[in-house]
């Protein structure tokens, strides 16, 4: 009897937990991602009292006026001889979803990535003096553990490189990044935007080898936009709006840390883009307080060059994702001998859903 009663005690304090867990991403949607969000913006400069740092030309801060904080902030920095227009459209869109974004101009327009670096790390140390400034609008209102980067070009490679030189950095969005010989061992999940016809920064030279030069323990994205250019990322409005909504799902998901978003990219935007013609990823995350009994999984051999078996006890759905992000095969495995057929398919890193659980598969010829 006793047993019986923790029984039903467990499967009600579970089901609590999920309902919980529902209602708090409810209204989390691709909707929710519009461009503007639902917040007021308003704009600081220098001249309203923010700091001129000295590793950086000019600022302007954009900051929801209807939100609630503590807020998450993000710097960016133009590319090689642009100024913050090129990339000013980042700001409202940001701050209209909730996110402080301080856009600065660099000491001379030729500065090289490593300079626009200290000019993204320059312009946190801005932020971070806004939350106690006594006379500041986001006096005490940004939470200085959830401080991200980004840029264009040069700037990209410079968000990047920020983050080895700063390991507080929660989060990168590179826009078409241009550094080349990268050293990026860091740890902050980063997000990379490229072009497939960019003639500036051509992928296979920079966006492809900065992808393979992050660490595999960090957490990273490469989305290559069909037909885009070098400024296929300037703006939230990219690729037909995936760039906005994938970058604003990034930085929600790792620096403001809400897993709701989770779904958003695994589920939808990086699931087999038509905007996309080509898509990296390894990361792992799942659903915000979900306290999930994991499947136990076995896969062998792995890597394998035909069939590969799976050692799970329950009938399970799976979906396989071609290493583009495509789903080149779906299917329910039953009964107690669950295999899968990899041998028509080409050699490469594959990754194998299954209830919510990634696993990677190496395919050799």
């Amino acid at each position: 009897m006793k047993n019986t009663c923790l029984f039903f005690l467990l499967t009600f304090l579970v089901s609590l937990n999920t309902n919980s867990a529902l209602a708090q991403c409810e209204g989390i949607t691709i909707e929710s991602l519009s461009n503007p969000g639902p917040f007021n913006v308003e704009t600081l400069t220098e001249a309203d009292g923010i700091r001129n740092g000295p590793d950086y030309l000019g600022a302007t801060i954009y900051y929801p006026t209807n939100a609630s904080p503590p807020f998450a902030s993000i710097a960016i920095v133009p590319g090689f001889t642009a100024l913050p227009p090129t990339v000013a459209a980042w700001g409202p869109f940001y701050a209209s979803h909730g996110i402080v974004t301080i856009i600065i101009g660099t000491n001379s327009i030729f500065d090289f990535p490593e300079a626009r670096a200290f000019g993204l790390i320059d312009a946190l140390e801005t932020i971070k003096q806004e939350n106690t400034r006594v006379t500041s609008p986001l006096e005490g209102a940004l939470n200085l553990d959830q401080l991200a980067v980004s840029g264009h070009s040069m700037g990209g490679g410079g968000a990047q490189r920020a983050a080895v030189l700063d390991n507080t950095i929660a989060g990168v969005v590179a826009l078409c990044p241009w550094l080349p010989n990268p050293q990026l061992s860091h740890q902050s999940p980063v997000l990379i935007f490229s072009g497939e016809d960019d003639t500036v920064a051509p992928p296979v030279e920079h966006a492809d080898i900065h992808y393979n030069a992050t660490p595999i323990t960090t957490d990273k994205v490469l989305f290559e936009v069909a037909n885009g250019n070098h400024s296929v990322a300037n703006t939230p409005n990219g690729g037909g709006g995936s760039v906005g909504k994938i970058a604003l799902s990034w930085l929600k998901l790792y620096v403001e840390e809400n897993d709701c978003y989770c779904p958003l990219l695994k589920d939808d935007l990086l699931l087999n883009p038509s905007v996309a013609s080509k898509v990296e990823q390894d990361f792992e995350c799942e659903l915000l307080g979900v306290e999930k009994q994991e499947l136990t999984i076995g896969l062998y051999p792995n890597p394998t060059n035909s069939i590969v078996n799976l050692e799970i006890l329950e009938d399970v759905q799976f979906e396989l994702i071609s290493p583009l992000g495509q789903r080149v095969l779906q299917g329910f495995l039953s009964g107690d001998n669950k295999q899968i057929d990899l041998s028509k398919f080409p050699a490469g890193m594959y990754y194998l859903l299954i209830e919510g659980q990634t696993r990677k598969l190496i395919k050799y010829n």
